[in-house]
């Protein structure tokens, strides 16, 4: 229907199946940090379309154009029937002209939405965040961190430590580099990437109210020169006397001053002052312009210093987040590090879930499993070395885990196989050697140093009896058949 009131209509149900949507989204339970970021992207997208909608009604409302009111007056006229039944016809015909065009009811939008998140769709989150940032949960400053040690004359500190202390721009950041353009490049990026990180690890958060309550700080502070790092602005912008306009800079002393005049780099700033100034010739009201721009300079990189410690205020939980998580990775092993990037996300729910999954072990570290059939503690699986891999071109290049396992098996069938197979006894001389060619060299060494002879098994091999007695093979073999032991 093209006629205004229809539109009004419509627009209101959609705002209340949206609200209905959103109320749906807020009662279903969220299992995983997946799960409950995807409702909160779900929600947000309910609430911008909400924005929008009510922009279109209050717009309608208005009636700038006058459309509303003359509908209305067509409705409630004289001729209302008559109008009443053109819009049937209008109506029929259209329905007459299409007879099979399918209607898909609005809330089926809403079902295909959950249907998506009950199928584990999280392509779009994906994404939405890096490596680092592990859906939302750690922030990624690692870009910033490069910016902030290229920046001159800041002071050095690791990864670890900048993220404790990238706020604190009066203790960090020299006073000399703040109206650098190195400095504001980093602030715009800093407060770009943390706005940018709120929208997609927190999309519910208000971030007009924080930008606000910013803004009336800095407003508050700034002439009163309270806000750190800024005390001595309203001093410094009292003496212009040694502030040099062409090159935007202020020198502690007239010496100085006097002195840069007479440098390259301030001819050629003057000049290409001069020649953007306007063409009526007004240079002292430019050269007073400049001296509000610098104030106005200095107010903004402090209005994003303000911003950022907000930001940074705010996300006191994800960098304590990222801290930890960034300790925990300095302390892991390559090996570590390889385990845990196959490991899956936790279902927490699915520990008290029904009882056909039990059966199902969740052992994404491939643990060996204990005695009761589940997976042994990682912390077992450490102290054993289970994860060091011992391999053995003896046995087929066959891969041992844990030195237990490994010592154990040259007396198993596999090595004991594969030495028969080479023609080399399986005694102790032979025990750790695990290549061909050591053992072949071994042999060879063994046969020049006066063992002529191959060893049987007959008189190396070891057997005990009962009482702990050891004897060799066919000594024991003896013994038994003549039921002495």
């Amino acid at each position: 229907m093209d006629n205004v009131l229809e539109k009004q209509r419509a627009a209101h149900e959609d705002i209340e199946r949206l609200e209905q949507a959103i109320v749906d989204q807020f009662m279903q339970e969220t299992k995983t940090h997946r799960e409950r970021l995807w409702n909160q992207h779900t929600v947000d997208k309910f609430l911008t379309r909400i924005v929008d909608k009510s922009q279109q009604l209050h717009d309608m409302y208005e009636d700038k154009t006058g459309l509303r009111q003359s509908e209305i007056e067509a409705l409630s006229g004289s001729s209302e029937f008559s109008e009443f039944y053109e819009r049937l016809r209008v109506i029929k015909d259209h329905h007459r002209k299409y007879p099979n065009e399918p209607v898909e009811p609005p809330e089926m939008e809403f079902i295909f939405i959950n249907q998506k998140r009950d199928q584990g769709d999280d392509e779009e989150l994906e994404k939405l965040f890096s490596g680092e940032e592990n859906f939302g949960r750690y922030l990624d400053l690692n870009t910033l961190y490069t910016e902030y040690v290229n920046l001159k004359g800041v002071r050095k500190m690791d990864y670890l430590q900048f993220l404790s202390e990238f706020d604190k721009f009066e203790a960090v950041y020299p006073k000399n580099i703040k109206m650098s353009e190195p400095y504001r490049n980093y602030l715009d990026h800093f407060k770009q990437y943390l706005y940018s990180f709120f929208r997609r690890a927190n999309p519910l958060y208000n971030l007009t109210e924080l930008e606000e309550k910013a803004k009336r700080e800095l407003d508050e502070n700034w002439a009163a020169g309270k806000i750190p790092g800024w005390e001595e602005v309203a001093t410094d912008d009292a003496d212009e006397s040694l502030f040099c306009v062409a090159c935007q800079k202020k020198f502690a002393k007239q010496s100085v001053y006097d002195a840069h005049l007479k440098g390259k780099k301030h001819i050629k700033a003057q000049k290409a002052l001069e020649e953007n100034q306007s063409p009526n010739g007004n240079g002292g009201a430019d050269a007073q312009a400049n001296g509000h721009g610098r104030e106005d300079k200095r107010k903004a990189v402090a209005w994003k210093e303000i911003l950022i410690s907000k930001y940074a205020e705010a996300l006191s939980d994800f960098l304590a987040e990222t801290r930890a998580n960034i300790e925990r990775k300095q302390a892991l092993t390559d090996k570590e590090r390889t385990l845990e990037q196959d490991q899956d996300e936790i279902d927490i729910a699915d520990q008290d879930s029904d009882e056909d999954d039990e059966d199902k072990i969740y052992n994404p570290l491939k643990l060996p499993l204990g005695w009761d059939g589940k997976p042994i503690p990682y912390w077992l699986y450490k102290l054993h070395g289970l994860g060091v891999e011992y391999p053995c071109e003896i046995c087929g290049n066959y891969v041992y885990m844990g030195r237990k396992a490994f010592d154990k098996h040259f007396q198993e069938w596999r090595h004991a196989h594969g030495m028969r197979c080479l023609g080399i006894p399986n005694t102790r001389h032979f025990h750790e050697i695990t290549k061909i060619d050591d053992a072949y060299a071994l042999y060879q060494k063994l046969k020049k140093e006066g063992q002529t002879e191959d060893p049987k098994a007959d008189t190396m091999e070891e057997y005990e009896d009962s009482e702990g007695n050891v004897y060799n093979k066919k000594t024991y073999e003896d013994l038994k058949r003549q039921g002495i032991i």
